[in-house]
């Protein structure tokens, strides 16, 4: 059965397309420009990736990890059986995760190189949904995992509100037309709890029309951008003080720091 194919989106040096895999993840791909090579982010199934890469003429040429979750690491050692076991592995420094390579330590510029291909990147450390979370920002595409998502983030499985927060801030710091590539689609259900938040703003009112529509024709909503997150996602506007109202209707307690603010409002969505 062949793999859908969604379309790519450019950047200067590098496309990057998404491969489908389970009921709503995306592995990244990115594909250096004028090449047959490409570099896997969140491979959490080989198998759709295989299938991918043949339809598309394409070799692997290394494997890009953000956080233990099986959901993102489970076809790394069948991708290594398939595409040879030299193909590295770039990620968090646990071992609780099988494949890695070349773990990473600490938060600055790398240099990622396999036998035919470099990326140069950015390394953040973004604990929060856990403790090991990484993400990489390659020119202006920022590959997040699961620790923001379009109108969201994610859920404190590990970390605390305080690391998420300040790990959301690093992203909303980013430049504003960085694309975002999480690696789930949630858009949707995490716009119908942003509107319930700010159910004034306007950008997100619009913008949830055109994610309805694109979800119609089977489509990505992402990515995003730095610009548009901070426009439509609550999670990124508890330093906001309209957030207050809000939150203390909802919880019958006043939020009076931008960290319990996130707290509240994830621990209301988590309750949706």
């Amino acid at each position: 059965m062949s793999a859908i194919q969604y379309p790519a989106t450019q950047h200067r040096n590098f496309s990057v397309f998404p491969i489908a895999a389970f009921n709503d993840n995306y592995i990244w791909c990115i594909q250096p420009s004028a090449t047959t090579l490409v570099w896997v982010v969140d491979p959490g199934d080989a198998v759709p990736v295989i299938e991918m890469l043949k339809q598309k003429q394409l070799q692997l040429a290394g494997i890009l990890i953000t956080h233990h979750h099986r959901d993102h690491t489970g076809g790394v050692n069948q991708l290594l059986h398939h595409f040879g076991k030299q193909t590295p592995v770039y990620g968090p420094d646990n071992p609780a995760i099988d494949g890695i390579s070349h773990p990473l330590h600490e938060e600055g510029q790398y240099q990622l190189t396999s036998d035919n291909s470099e990326l140069s990147l950015q390394l953040y450390q973004v604990p929060g949904h856990t403790l090991d979370h990484l993400a990489y920002v390659i020119d202006d595409a920022l590959f997040c995992g699961d620790t923001l998502f379009c109108a969201g983030c994610g859920r404190l499985f590990e970390g605390s509100a305080a690391q998420l927060y300040s790990s959301l801030q690093k992203i909303a710091k980013l430049p504003q037309d960085t694309k975002i590539y999480p690696a789930h689609e949630y858009t949707l259900s995490n716009l119908k709890f942003a509107a319930l938040a700010e159910p004034d703003n306007q950008a997100l009112i619009s913008f949830a029309e055109q994610a309805q529509q694109t979800r119609q024709l089977q489509l990505p909503t992402l990515p995003s951008t730095v610009a548009r997150e901070l426009a439509i996602n609550p999670f990124l506007h508890c330093d906001d003080e309209r957030l207050v109202a809000v939150l203390t209707q909802h919880w019958q307690t006043v939020a009076d720091s931008a960290v319990t603010r996130l707290k509240l409002l994830r621990q209301w969505k988590d309750n949706c």
